[in-house]
């Protein structure tokens, strides 16, 4: 069924009533381990999904500021809903780039119906996070009836978010052995196709990163496109995923500090000392809260120059602005990561002891927080960042920056 094709302002509106069911109900699927089934389909139903599709093929076009500022808010509300369509909107502008026309076609198109695109591109026991042994080799019994080449694709991958969940897989793989990197597309009820629901992590459990085994599935030619050839030349491929992990990490931080002024004002005792009738009153509570607002704002600042920086280089896109966008969303990124782990934790500080029960499970936000900031060091965007504030060394051309 078609979805609505949503404007700037219809977009906004939508994710931030979206985040705000999706957090009503967010520590239960934390604590129970209940994957959001329903909730998915009601984000793709939204038309949120679809928000970056080209105008040209019929979609709102939207830009990455306005992609960030939706998924901050749907972490706000739940960082796990927030991380399942990561890679759909990855894939997505992977198909922008990359894709023919004709497969632009079809896997846009599919996007408009309100269909999802999971992810198969870590691997675990290689050799490092760009090492891959998944491969697509030719089809011994050679093209189809209609001339089109095909192959088999046969690998494992781990850590695959959203696929569960997903209608298209798009799997990262050689071309044949040691070829090019390529993506190809499958789908989730293919022969060969398992998805297994393995993921135990100890935060964002409910985002169905579990494993994708591939055995002999057949992929036709047609949809297999490029991806080896986004970074021989300036690319904003790899700041456009980083922003929208940093975007994640900003809503987790804004939710804890939301969560834990709640409860500080409304039900934890003052300490003695203080000399007042609310814990809220304390001065040094009140300090406390005032850094961590001064840090949590910082960060969606920066997550949100970032954001413009992806968007200028994309407009005009070269070597420059290519690494002033990775620049800026380094710094989104390191800054994100270190308030969201810090105010998951300082928010037992400034709450209580009481805030450490369980049943209030007011440690998912940092267990998630924890958990979702492993996916890149932040001594890395430092690094980069450093090279280039001592000597304007540039960053690497790759997807992780």
């Amino acid at each position: 069924m078609p979805v609505p094709v949503l404007t700037e302002r219809e977009a906004l509106r939508v994710a931030a009533l979206l985040g705000e069911q999706l957090a009503k109900s967010a520590s239960t699927r934390d604590a129970e381990r209940i994957l959001p089934l329903e909730e998915m389909d009601e984000l793709a139903a939204s038309g949120l999904l679809a928000v970056t599709v080209p105008h040209e093929h019929g979609g709102a076009g939207l830009s990455v500021a306005v992609l960030t500022e939706v998924v901050r808010l749907l972490a706000q509300g739940d960082p796990n809903i927030a991380q399942v369509p990561h890679s759909h909107f990855v894939y997505v502008n992977a198909l922008r780039h990359q894709g023919t026309r004709e497969q632009q076609a079809l896997l846009f198109g599919e996007v408009l119906e309100g269909r999802r695109f999971g992810n198969a591109q870590s691997e675990v026991g290689t050799k490092h996070v760009r090492d891959f042994r998944t491969t697509l080799t030719p089809h011994p019994e050679g093209p189809d009836a209609d001339g089109t080449a095909r192959w088999l694709l046969d690998g494992e991958k781990g850590y695959s978010t959203g696929a569960l969940l997903a209608d298209w897989i798009p799997v990262l793989t050689h071309r044949d052995v040691d070829g090019p990197m390529h993506v190809a597309w499958v789908e989730a009820t293919d022969p060969g196709v398992t998805v297994v629901d393995d993921w135990d992590g100890m935060g964002q459990r409910t985002t169905a990163s579990g494993t994708v085994r591939l055995e002999s599935v057949e992929v036709l030619d047609t949809l297999v496109t490029p991806w080896h050839l986004t970074f021989d030349g300036p690319q904003t491929y790899g700041a456009f995923a980083q922003v929208l992990h940093a975007a994640i990490d900003a809503g987790i931080a804004r939710a804890a500090l939301g969560e834990a002024a709640e409860f500080v004002t409304t039900r934890s005792r003052p300490y003695p000392d203080a000399g007042v009738e609310r814990h809220a009153d304390d001065p040094l509570v009140v300090r406390a809260f005032g850094e961590m607002e001064l840090a949590v704002r910082g960060a969606e600042a920066l997550l949100a120059d970032a954001a413009r920086a992806v968007d200028a280089a994309d407009a005009d896109l070269t070597a420059d602005t290519a690494a002033a966008a990775s620049l800026a969303v380094a710094a989104a990124r390191a800054s994100t990561t270190a308030v969201s782990v810090e105010v998951g934790s300082r928010l037992f500080e400034v709450a209580g002891t009481r805030s450490a029960l369980a049943s209030l499970n007011l440690d998912r936000h940092w267990r998630n927080a924890r958990t979702h900031t492993l996916h890149d060091p932040a001594s890395w965007k430092l690094q980069h960042l450093g090279r280039y504030a001592l000597e304007g060394t540039l960053p690497p051309n790759h997807g992780q920056l």
